[in-house]
């Protein structure tokens, strides 16, 4: 490249990906017209971009990926987003007003039940049922004390139904709430409305569980006090009975049914600001923090490994290097999706992420801002930046002709190799998202 006199221009193109280290790469060509604001009659070109004549040979696209285990690089800025956006509802900015700080607020996490023994670190410094004492990093934690005889059938179908059985929980949790304030289903809403925001997270032994914020609101969402009777005990009292009353009927295998409830294990804690009792209560920071951590997270707590695209086979499990337990835990959810009746959870797809297909993060739409609108934020905070070197003149309206074809992803190894040494473009990475 440099004897073509290329190398300064690819090492500003790769520079503008912000350390995407699987770009998606495009063919095709994007031209700007200036259009006449009277007759709407196309003029000139303003602006041409041909992929042939950038110095990769092809548009390079920041891969967006949420995971850490696929590019590191855009996972960071999904993190940073997450936390933004979890942060927003708890105490206020980004469109949210500040006044929902005040709001009841709890963090809560929701296990899934047991599918049989395993290796653990017990609270109460006795040792585990194995009779050793594990250290925090022991691969065995997690792991079934009798593979031979854990439920790993039971456990993949709770995975696959796991988003499901949220879904049914939240519809609960406003039952629980409306019969605690004295209100029926419609009153309630005219009252109040909670408000939530939540991410999945694999357990060691390849259960997901959820950790979420929950609010209470008035009846415009984090725009409106809620009322007076709404309080945090209220809320983690009807969240208790709601996690408590939750069950799904599953599938019947071979005359075995199947039914998915939470596990006995479940964690409310109320959510208060640095400013009570010295700073040692649960902060708003603290709980952000913790969730955005999990929205880069995959299968790596259970599996031992990056386990982070679909199989195509079930001959590739024995080139995974993944746990045991892992491994059958995808043979499980590789048998179960062959079952005709088990179509719809399209267990085969989803066998590498332990049969959970439910997304990651999620929220209910008046928690707080959109990924999508911290995303559009961040867009325009860079055409600001591009602009600002720009002479200023009369406005104008603009026609833009674009096509473009997916070519591939990824970099080449020279372009591996040069990235490596880039430092982010600015307005690429670490730029305000709001």
């Amino acid at each position: 490249m440099a004897q073509h006199g290329t190398l300064p221009g690819i090492l500003r193109q790769l520079s503008g990906l912000g350390g995407c280290t699987q770009p998606i790469r495009l063919d095709g060509h994007r031209t700007e017209y200036d259009v006449d604001t009277g007759t709407g009659e196309i003029g000139r070109v303003l602006q041409q971009l041909d992929s042939s004549t950038l110095p990769a040979g092809q548009l390079l696209v920041r891969c967006n990926n949420r995971r850490v285990t696929r590019c590191p690089a855009c996972a960071e800025v999904y993190r940073r987003d997450t936390f933004h956006l979890i942060t927003a509802g708890l105490r206020g900015g980004k469109g949210n007003p500040e006044h929902v700080a005040a709001h009841p607020r709890v963090f809560a996490t929701l296990t899934a039940p047991g599918f049989g023994p395993v290796h653990n670190r017990r609270t109460d410094g006795r040792p585990c049922r194995c009779g050793t004492h594990h250290d925090q990093d022991d691969d065995s934690l997690g792991t079934p004390l009798d593979p031979d005889t854990y439920d790993y059938e039971a456990a993949v179908l709770w995975n696959a139904h796991a988003g499901v059985l949220w879904r049914r929980f939240s519809t609960y949790l406003r039952r629980e709430v409306a019969k605690r304030a004295g209100l029926s289903q419609r009153r309630f809403r005219q009252h109040a409305r909670v408000s939530f925001a939540k991410v999945a997270e694999y357990q060691k032994r390849g259960a997901v569980h959820f950790h979420a914020v929950i609010r209470l609101d008035g009846s415009g969402g984090g725009d409106t006090a809620p009322p007076a009777w709404a309080t945090a005990d209220l809320l983690t009292d009807a969240i208790r009975a709601a996690a408590a009353k939750v069950r799904i009927d599953g599938p019947v295998i071979d005359g075995r049914p199947h039914t998915f409830t939470f596990g006995r294990q479940l964690d409310v804690r109320t959510i208060r600001s640095a400013d009570f009792n010295d700073g040692q209560e649960l902060t708003e920071r603290a709980v952000a923090a913790y969730i955005a951590k999990y929205a880069t997270k995959g299968t790596e707590a259970a599996t031992g490994g990056a386990l982070d695209r679909p199989l195509k086979f079930a001959a590739e499990l024995a080139q995974l290097d993944i746990s045991d337990h892992a491994r059958r835990l995808i043979r499980a959810a590789w048998t179960l999706g062959a079952r005709k009746d088990l179509e719809h959870l399209r267990l085969r797809a989803w066998a590498h992420m332990l049969g959970f297909r439910g997304h990651f993060s999620t929220k209910s739409r008046r928690y707080s801002t959109t990924l999508g609108a911290l995303r559009d934020a961040r867009a325009e905070w860079r055409r600001a930046q591009a602009a600002a070197g720009t002479p200023k003149g009369e406005t104008s309206t603009a026609y833009v002709l674009a096509h473009w074809v997916f070519a591939g992803t990824g970099l080449s190894d020279t372009e591996s190799w040069l990235a490596a040494s880039l430092e982010p473009a600015p307005g690429t990475e670490g730029e305000p998202t709001a």
